[in-house]
């Protein structure tokens, strides 16, 4: 007897092949048979005979590290039939810390996770993941060592090179990260302490990466005016380590920018025959991160307390100014590439400040009676830095092109907050409604491997990403006629349609449509599941 029987559901494997007609039995939370099993008995039926069925989503950039501690069913992904969030991205999460840094990196994760009150009691990778594991989870979470954690336990926040001592230091802690489950690493080069590392660090400390045979995964130091520089940094770390490279959310920022868009696209394919390389991306011409990327690097040294003494002190605020005015080499000056207009305040962390969210810069302003970069600073310093944003960056054609590319696989980088970016509710069903049906930019069985099969192998899930007997039971049953986004802009808290069932573990997370609650997801550890 099964525990559930998807019945006649029209199954996409997840490898690309055509989909074929079968009933899938689960048990124990495994795929236990497929086929004719229309004799067989089971707890729960569900008819399938009008719907697909595929292995469950795989969302290879999220930002789920924080509010799953907070509201750990975290339906804005299973609603959407992603099944598994991997976590610890752009090199910034809850572990490991260091006493003397958790106020200060408690501030800067704020930027990109919101605000919640939770007591962090873990100070090393695997008691962060063992408290997220006691937590009922509705997806499965996989965690990237974030090297910013790894560099600030080594060495703090501040702004210089890591001596031998300490990369070797920085090496030992990502050992220990991998020990506890970690699926690979990450960094994001925008933000600190991670864009203060050396390209000497950096290579030693990816050596590690390279001798589990786990990808390094990268916010690239430019998306924007200097982005061709950028990959070829980014390579020359790849070729020097030896490691696989993940390019998260990739895409060329700023219109001014679009003209060297080919140039990118060549230069990807390529280095990818040279070295191993994927990227993801989220199916959207805006962006969304912590409003404090606005800022100078120099105004982060030492972490987001100095920022904010920075931002008190008249001189230092001045500089800023200048600096997000005029630019400074190395830096993407979102202000620059995006424009004030196209830039909008998605969640602040003060009741007297909850008339700002959803304004562009140019809007507080207005709102404030001052100018636009002073009600910004203003905001960033009363706020304690806990303050997100959407940018509008990109093309239409452009999403279109990396969405189809050979090497892409897609994402949400979904950020929670008062007013978050559409991605966080419909990413994934997006992508089978617009761009898949509407849009017919490939075919479904394409689009599931993109979601399934091609992330799994990458970050090495073990028993997911197909469905095929004895693998573990993540499965999304969707109708391809009627899944799509409902989420906008203008009011993002919105549920897709057209995912009426998904299962996580064996265990239905979504049914009818609707969240079960209780646990159903885990912690995926590398080696383990």
């Amino acid at each position: 007897m099964f525990d559930i029987l998807i019945e006649k559901g029209l199954c996409y494997a997840g490898d690309g092949r055509e989909p074929f007609r079968a009933d899938i039995g689960v048990k124990n939370g495994h795929i236990g048979e497929i086929g004719d099993l229309s004799a067989a008995e089971a707890a729960r039926k569900i008819d399938a005979s009008n719907l697909s069925v595929s292995p469950g989503f795989i969302d290879t950039h999220s930002h789920s590290d924080l509010v799953a501690l907070a509201e750990p069913a975290i339906t804005n992904k299973t609603a959407q039939g992603i099944t598994t969030d991997i976590i610890g991205q752009d090199g910034m999460s809850l572990a490991p810390i260091r006493d003397e840094y958790v106020s200060p990196w408690k501030k800067a994760m704020a930027g990109l996770e919101g605000s919640y009150e939770v007591d962090w009691t873990w100070r090393t990778s695997a008691e962060y993941l063992d408290a997220l594991d006691k937590m009922d989870l509705g997806p499965n979470l996989a965690y990237l060592a974030p090297f910013g954690n790894l560099r600030m336990c080594a060495l703090g926040l501040d702004d210089r090179p890591a001596s031998k001592e300490e990369i070797a230091k920085i090496c030992s802690l990502l050992e220990d990260a991998i020990s506890a489950g970690a699926v690979g690493m990450s960094t994001g080069m925008i933000y600190p302490p991670c864009n203060f590392a050396s390209e000497e660090e950096m290579v030693e400390v990816m050596k590690v990466l390279a001798k589990h045979g786990l990808p390094f995964v990268i916010h690239q130091r430019s998306e924007a005016d200097d982005i061709l520089a950028s990959m070829d940094e980014v390579f020359t770390l790849g070729r020097k380590s030896g490691c696989h490279i993940h390019f998260s959310h990739f895409k060329v920022a700023g219109l001014k920018n679009a003209h060297l868009f080919e140039q990118v696209m060549e230069k990807l394919d390529a280095r990818s025959k040279e070295m191993p390389v994927s990227i993801d991306q989220y199916p959207y011409t805006a962006g969304s991160t912590t409003f404090s990327v606005i800022l100078p690097p120099w105004a982060h040294s030492g972490g987001a307390d100095k920022a904010m003494e920075r931002l008190a002190d008249p001189g230092a605020r001045e500089r800023m100014k200048r600096d997000i005015r005029e630019g400074i080499p190395g830096w993407d000056n979102f202000v620059d590439f995006a424009g004030m207009e196209n830039i909008y305040i998605t969640f602040v962390k003060s009741e007297k400040n909850m008339d700002l969210v959803g304004k562009n810069m140019i809007e507080m302003g207005e709102i404030r009676g001052m100018d636009p970069l002073d009600a910004s600073l203003n905001l960033l310093l009363e706020d304690e830095m806990a303050v997100g944003l959407v940018d509008f960056y990109g093309t239409e054609d452009h999403i279109g092109k990396i969405m189809a590319h050979p090497l892409q696989n897609p994402c949400t980088d979904g950020i929670l907050g008062d007013h978050p970016h559409p991605r966080v509710y419909g990413a994934f069903p997006r992508i089978l409604g617009h761009y898949v049906r509407e849009k017919k930019l490939f075919s479904v069985a394409e689009a599931i491997r993109k979601m399934t099969s091609r992330p799994a192998s990458l970050f090495k899930l073990k028993d997911r990403g197909l469905l095929e007997k004895g693998y573990r039971a993540d499965i999304t049953v969707f109708d391809e006629a009627t899944v799509i986004d409902t989420a906008t802009y203008e009011d993002p808290k919105q549920y897709p349609k057209g995912v009426p069932y998904v299962v996580v573990n064996g265990k239905l997370a979504i049914d009818g449509g609707h969240a079960v609650g209780g646990k159903s997801g885990t912690v995926v550890r590398f080696g383990a599941n």
